[in-house]
């Protein structure tokens, strides 16, 4: 039978550690100074040992040391962009603008689009119905026509800055967005003046740019314009259940705008985007809260690593994550907040959602967790969505939604796709496991899958094998007929049920259903496999080239199927090379997902080389100019999904075990990490040079057990941060365990202590910035 990775309670795994690592005299790593050996030293060893408390030192706690390593990261353009996949972009997790040309006129398009802005008519399904509608563009008309542009999106401070050069003269500008208002600054030179206008959009799906509206739709209202008193315009835009609304205002050379939205009231926006607008006060006050907002978010944690092109692609995604999401806002769109004609003007939720939010928890960054607060605040909502016969103990949501999850999910018997919402909740448990929030786990995790798991139990059935077996089900999205027991489903369902009793454990919950949790993970039928590896489902293999790795889910992101049992290792990599070898229709998060299956075996060469695929400009879908995406229109989730592929190179933390720099590429021989969050709530802090690890601090914030797998060779000195040695215990395979309480700091390294600098790396991989240079 198949192993599985450690995930025992919190009770259960410091009751482990406490036996193990108890008292003075716990036993030391082979090569660890134990607390015995030091009592057997001269006392002059003891007191030099001991007495050296250490500490880190950084040369990123300014913020002229950001500005100048940020500044290093930032987009370019010496070319006016002509597609929104090539252009500037801003945004405040809410409201979000893209610059470039206007098609067809020498005019400069700033977007405006927002997160809230959706219809409101469900009985058109998430298309149309619940969709994200458009809200308007502005554009700056210059005199002259357009001959050059010098444009810098600063990372450090998120903002626009730089020129427009005409035929007649020059227009330097500055903008950014902070707290729903998009602020703009044109100082004109020579004969040149700024021109600025606003175009509503019409409210209607962007899906129509490949379709027609369904039977009995009718179009929204038509929006209508007005002035207040202090002279700010407003396009008012009436939905069915709701309203939109803009409002801007001149004040000499700036200009600001706001967007509102209310549901189900009609009226509410109007007063809303009035408020904002007011409550930003001029583009200098506006900057400086904004400004302060960014500064405090980039040094929450940082890496460097030698290739230039992908470190500033990492920092851009940092920059753009923050840009689409806040915790308590909407969940992201397929678009983000940059909404455009495209046939995705929803939330997908069968791999984009998820991969969009990765990438936060080891950069440290929960306060973008708005996929949790979705799922916490709409949980009516995803019970309604499951047929009436089981809404008693059910919930789900179909493979589309608006903001609240509104999409109703099929039963398993009919082909439907069923286990959306178990994965969507995988993402919310590794925000519990990143902070140990007991409360996210109380109120979220286990309320809701304990119902989306039990929607599963009402179709598995017993067969002539005595195992449990799962009628039809949709392995999102490969094209064939729903085969039973899919592998998708199948990996949702054992890791729901391990997750339930853990969390009931973890909450002293006693659950009646406990004992048929338990009987599902020893009846379940095993994964269906042939000699290629994973299939799709029972009778069902993978026989054509397929962009989701649906079918691979135990083995990442789940990890239930590891590179830690020997006897699966053969298993995995069969499956991932079969997966790639039937080409066609591989997309970019193929490549991503890839690398970071390549990166948990230890493969760090073969992982970059397969998130190279998604930078490569001859590959049918790769990374855009400006980093976004496009698949028949723009999406979001596959650059985001590229760096948690760089995470997982650096850092990983699944089975109860962090591993420090577990897939480096061999080029890379120099990498810094610095407070990157791990599983079990540890701040992870480690230099490498020369291909070397020379030293990993770990910081606990909630006093779980600490295992660590070091990648250290020699002698080990592990020291807690008031210098004495900390209590060990060796596991095995270069993994460690040591004894850290909440609050506290480790130090492990080998040989004599190495200078603790956490600082950028030097670049061996030079690349051009981003954008148009």
């Amino acid at each position: 039978m198949t192993s599985q990775p450690e995930h025992h309670s919190t009770v259960a795994r410091r009751a482990v550690l406490g036996t193990a690592l108890g008292g003075a005299a716990a036993a030391a790593l082979p090569g660890t100074a134990s607390a015995e050996e030091l009592a057997r030293k001269a006392p002059s060893a003891v007191d030099a040992e001991r007495a050296r408390p250490w500490k880190l030192r950084s040369t990123m706690t300014t913020d002229d040391a950001w500005e100048t390593f940020l500044r290093r990261q930032d987009l370019l353009w010496t070319r006016l962009p002509t597609r929104w996949y090539e252009g500037p972009f801003l945004g405040d997790g809410l409201l979000g603008s893209m610059i470039y040309q206007e098609p067809g006129a020498n005019r400069i398009r700033f977007t405006v689009q927002h997160g809230r802005v959706q219809d409101h008519r469900p009985e058109f399904g998430s298309g149309w119905g619940t969709c994200r509608l458009p809200v308007g563009h502005l554009t700056l008309e210059p005199v002259g026509t357009i001959t050059a542009v010098d444009w810098r999106l600063s990372l450090w401070n998120a903002e626009l800055t730089g020129t427009v050069t005409t035929s007649a003269g020059t227009l330097t500008l500055s903008a950014l967005i902070h707290d729903e208002v998009l602020a703009v600054k044109v100082r004109a030179s020579g004969d040149e003046r700024a021109v600025w206008t606003f175009h509503p959009e019409e409210a209607v799906s962007p899906r129509k740019i490949q379709e027609g509206p369904p039977e009995g739709y009718t179009p929204n209202p038509p929006w209508t314009t007005r002035t207040t008193s202090d002279g700010t315009e407003q396009v008012l835009q009436p939905l069915t259940g709701g309203q939109t609304a803009t409002a801007y205002r001149r004040d000499g050379e700036e200009l600001l705008l706001s967007v509102g939205h209310s549901a189900p009231s009609t009226t509410a926006a109007e007063a809303d985007s009035l408020r904002t607008l007011r409550r930003a006060g001029s583009y200098s006050t506006l900057r400086k809260r904004h400004t302060r907002w960014w500064h405090a978010f980039y040094q929450k944690s940082f890496v460097s690593f030698p290739d230039q092109r992908l470190q500033s692609f990492h920092w851009i995604q940092l920059y753009k994550v923050a840009s689409a999401s806040r915790a308590g806002g909407p969940v992201m769109a397929t678009s983000g907040p940059w909404l455009e004609p495209t046939p995705w003007p929803a939330v997908w939720w069968n791999l984009n959602v998820q991969l969009e939010y990765w990438l936060i928890h080891g950069s440290n960054h929960l306060e973008l967790d708005s996929l949790a607060t979705t799922l916490r605040q709409n949980q009516e909502q995803l019970i309604a969505n499951v047929p009436a016969a089981y809404r008693g103990d059910s919930s789900g949501v179909g493979r589309s939604s608006d903001m609240f999850a509104n999409r109703s999910v099929g039963r398993p018997g009919t082909g439907a796709e069923v286990g959306d919402l178990t994965w969507a909740l995988h993402n919310v448990w590794l925000s519990y496991r990143h902070s140990m929030d007991k409360a996210l786990l109380r109120d979220t995790v286990f309320p809701v899958l304990r119902r989306a798991i039990n929607y599963y139990l009402h179709f598995l059935t017993p067969g002539s094998d005595g195992k449990l077996h799962l009628p039809s089900t949709l392995s999102p999205e490969y094209p064939v007929v729903p085969p039973q027991d899919t592998n998708y489903d199948l990996a949702l369902i054992r890791w729901g049920c391990r997750t339930l009793i853990e969390s009931a454990e973890l909450l002293g919950i006693e659950d009646e259903s406990k004992p048929r949790w338990q009987e599902v993970l020893a009846k379940l039928t095993p994964y269906p496999v042939d000699d290629n590896g994973f299939m799709i489902g029972a009778d069902t293999p993978y026989a054509q080239s397929h962009r989701h790795y649906s079918h691979l889910l135990m083995v990442y992101p789940l990890y239930l199927v590891n590179w830690d049992q020997p006897e699966s290792r053969d298993l995995i990599s069969k499956s991932i090379v079969h997966w790639h070898a039937l080409t066609g229709a591989h997309r970019g998060y193929s490549y991503t997902g890839a690398a970071s299956m390549y990166a948990m075996t230890g493969d760090g060469d073969t992982a970059i080389s397969y998130l190279r695929k998604f930078f490569d400009p001859s590959t049918r879908y790769p990374c855009q100019a400006n980093t976004h995406y496009t698949e028949a229109g723009p999406v979001i989730e596959t650059p985001l999904s590229a760096s948690q592929s760089l995470h997982d190179m650096f850092c990983q933390s699944w089975g109860g075990v962090i591993r420090v720099f577990p897939a480096v590429p061999t080029a890379w021989a120099d990498v810094t990490l610095h407070d990157f969050r791990t599983q079990g709530a540890f701040l992870v802090s480690a230099v490498r040079k020369g291909g070397t690890t020379r030293f990993i601090r770990v910081r606990s914030l909630a006093g779980e057990p600490l295992k660590l797998r070091h990648g250290l060779g020699g002698r080990l000195t592990v020291l807690l941060d008031d210098g004495t040695p900390a209590r060990t215990r060796d596991l095995g395979d270069g993994t460690l365990a040591i004894d850290l309480p909440k609050g506290r700091e480790v130090l492990v390294h080998s040989g004599s202590r190495p200078d603790l600098v956490i600082a950028p790396v030097t670049v061996s991989e030079p690349g051009p910035a981003w954008g148009l240079p």
